[in-house]
């Protein structure tokens, strides 16, 4: 099941003397996170914060929230993970959430040999690299169009076509 609160950020820190907070945004870029006029202190939507103004600067971003106006206010929520809703935010068709990736299962393409469990996503700048578990085992697969075949994080099974050598002893 698809979670409908996703983390999208942490808290990392003041700006300024009026309670600005900085964001360390966990999403593919700053701009995404700047879209949200409302987020989150929780993972199940119950304490909602309302957005008064967000910027870029540099890899982070710049947020007023309601009701935090002085720098110790914004000094308490820092290292706290900010949620965004998923309803809230507009992605293309066939694209997904690194979070929705977590604890699918993998499967063969071709004949229904299950791998394992994707387990964690590591984005190196070329491709994210998935990190798939079987039996205390961690394998690693690119992922890229000629590997991943089919990704359905509703079912919760992703399809792949590993290359030669990742899951067997061959060379």
């Amino acid at each position: 099941m698809l979670k409908q609160y996703l983390e999208v950020g942490q808290i990392v820190g003041t700006h300024g003397v009026r309670g600005e907070v900085r964001v360390n945004p966990w999403c593919d870029t700053p701009e995404f996170l700047k879209r949200f006029r409302t987020l989150y202190f929780d993972a199940t939507g119950e304490r909602a914060v309302k957005v008064i103004s967000s910027r870029v600067h540099g890899n982070i971003v710049l947020m007023q929230l309601e009701g935090i106006s002085t720098v110790e206010e914004a000094a308490v929520l820092r290292n706290k993970v900010v949620y965004m809703n998923r309803k809230d935010a507009k992605i293309p068709d066939n694209s997904y959430f690194i979070q929705d990736l977590i604890d699918c299962k993998v499967i063969d393409a071709d004949n229904g040999t299950e791998y394992g469990v994707l387990t964690n996503v590591s984005e190196t700048g070329a491709n994210d690299v998935w990190h798939i578990t079987k039996d205390g085992k961690e394998y690693l697969i690119p992922a890229i169009p000629p590997v991943v075949i089919e990704t359905d994080v509703v079912s919760g099974i992703i399809k792949i076509r590993p290359l030669r050598g990742i899951f067997d002893d061959e060379n």
